[in-house]
């Protein structure tokens, strides 16, 4: 005779199971991950450096952050279509330039311009600025569409021009000053994290969020940097979607240099150099596959945050800042090892 007590048996519930898993998930998401790293290498420089935790340093972090991701946002752009682009650095500093001589020499803005008319002539640059990226990125859409040059050598190219170009207009110096422009204080007084210009990438970057993983043609990047020929064949136009992702990317750049030129207070030819690596390293540090396809502009923006706390914890505990540069190539080569073992393992 069975004991009735014995024979109940344990039936497992759907619903538990299934919060089970997505608590599981989203633990364990790309995302989340990114923010644990985030998180320990806070807390790493603070017990090296007591004072890598505060105001001032978080202050630092966001202003470098806040030009950064715009390009690494368009780089991301690309690269999950399947292309990159080089020209996003030199595109900096032409594009600040640009609008630092129109404003110098076009509208006759000077130190003696306050209040809304300097706000004006911000508005201004920050169009002309725009629109030098949006033309840099239409140019790399034309060679790379019409020319059929790869992606590489066309962006390479525009990166030489911009560079030569921005010290032709400048001729070799920065346009504007830090120290004494009015314009410049009357736009923002006191640089801070919370400025105008800051809250702007932060809504430009979460619109384009939206775009890329919820519209029907932002899903487009994805399927053409999967794979180019499967999308033509669905009847997806990859020329004139490449045209776009390049037009994104260099209007970004624009928008950063316009940025830069405020943080700076001078459009400089060399705001921008070496940029484009600190772009490519957001990205990649993101979880953004360099074969393209596969990635988020979450991971791209935790990924510039990852990459600027690293940067500034290390010159705050003493080292070189003449290491950035291999550091950021470190971190490069770290985050693509990564995706190459994720991807042996079937997890990407």
């Amino acid at each position: 005779m069975t004991d009735s007590s014995q024979a109940i048996s344990v039936t497992p519930n759907p619903a538990a199971s299934a919060r089970k898993a997505r608590a599981f998930d989203a633990l364990t998401s790309q995302s989340s991950l990114l923010l644990g790293v985030l998180v320990i290498l806070i807390i790493v420089f603070t017990i090296l450096e007591p004072k890598f935790f505060s105001v001032a340093t978080a202050s630092n972090i966001l202003t470098d952050w806040g030009s950064i991701v715009l390009i690494a946002v368009g780089q991301a752009f690309v690269i999950i279509s399947g292309g990159i682009d080089l020209s996003v650095g030199a595109v900096i500093g032409l594009s600040g330039v640009v609008a630092a001589w129109t404003m110098a020499n076009v509208l006759g803005l000077d130190q003696t311009v306050k209040g809304q008319d300097a706000w004006g002539g911000l508005l201004v640059g920050a169009a002309v600025s725009i629109g030098v990226g949006l033309l840099v990125g239409l140019i790399n859409a034309f060679l790379i569409n019409v020319l059929k040059i790869v992606p590489f050598i066309a962006t390479l190219s525009t990166m030489g021009a911009a560079l030569g170009l921005s010290v032709v207009i400048s001729q070799g110096a920065p346009i504007g000053s830090a120290n004494d422009f009015a314009l410049i204080s009357s736009f923002s007084p006191q640089w801070n994290p919370l400025s105008p210009a800051l809250v702007v990438v932060i809504v430009v970057v979460t619109v384009l969020g939206l775009y890329l993983h919820k519209a029907r043609v932002g899903l487009y990047t994805y399927a053409i940097g999967s794979n180019a020929f499967a999308a033509r064949a669905a009847g997806i136009n990859v020329a004139r979607h490449f045209t776009w992702v390049y037009a994104v990317s260099g209007a970004l750049a624009g928008l950063a240099g316009i940025y830069v030129y405020i943080r700076l207070g001078a459009g400089s030819p060399s705001s921008g150099t070496g940029r484009e690596l600190d772009a490519i390293a957001a990205v990649v540090i993101g979880g953004v596959s360099l074969m393209g396809g596969i990635g988020r502009l979450s991971g791209v923006v935790i990924g510039a945050l990852i990459l600027f706390t690293v940067q500034s914890g290390l010159i705050m505990i003493g080292v070189e800042p003449d290491w950035k540069k291999v550091v950021v190539a470190v971190l490069i080569a770290a985050a693509v090892a990564a995706q190459v073992l994720r991807k042996s393992d079937g997890r990407s």
